[in-house]
């Protein structure tokens, strides 16, 4: 049996490979938000390596669910109108703090920026509130 470790810490190895990738092959930072408004409001001649990026993360996902099935749980009976809502908010912190987790978190750290840095400090603490909130006072769980 695989240890408990293998699995993530071979997709953080991926990731940064990915990211890495993409920046010394395009000169592009892996910022899968910023991936995404390019993809859908794509400038002239720079559409075609945001849907490769994209259907790649996709293509990836549904390639380790088939693979890795318990890698991930699925969630039962959490409401849907949550999800929308903080789908939604996701989307309006991204752009309220110029990138998403991957841009920050992964690329940005490993440029040592300082804004990522707090960036990712934002992310996180925003994170542990939200959860604190939603699991121990709206008795989500």
């Amino acid at each position: 049996m695989t240890p408990y470790w293998v699995t993530p810490l071979a997709g953080g190895v991926l990731i940064g490979l990915a990211a890495t990738a993409l920046l010394w092959l395009n000169g592009r930072i892996a910022g899968v938000s910023g991936i995404t408004a390019g993809a859908l409001f794509p400038l002239r001649g720079d559409a075609a390596w945001r849907y490769a990026f994209l259907l790649g993360l996709i293509a990836a996902g549904a390639l380790a669910l088939h693979w890795l099935p318990a890698s991930a749980p699925s969630r039962v009976g959490f409401p849907p109108a949550l999800l929308i809502v903080a789908g939604l908010l996701v989307g309006f912190g991204t752009r309220l703090g110029g990138g998403c987790t991957s841009g920050h978190g992964v690329c940005g750290l490993g440029r040592l920026s300082l804004r990522s840095l707090v960036a990712v400090g934002v992310f996180m603490l925003t994170a542990i509130v939200t959860t604190f909130v939603m699991r121990h006072i709206a008795g989500v769980a």
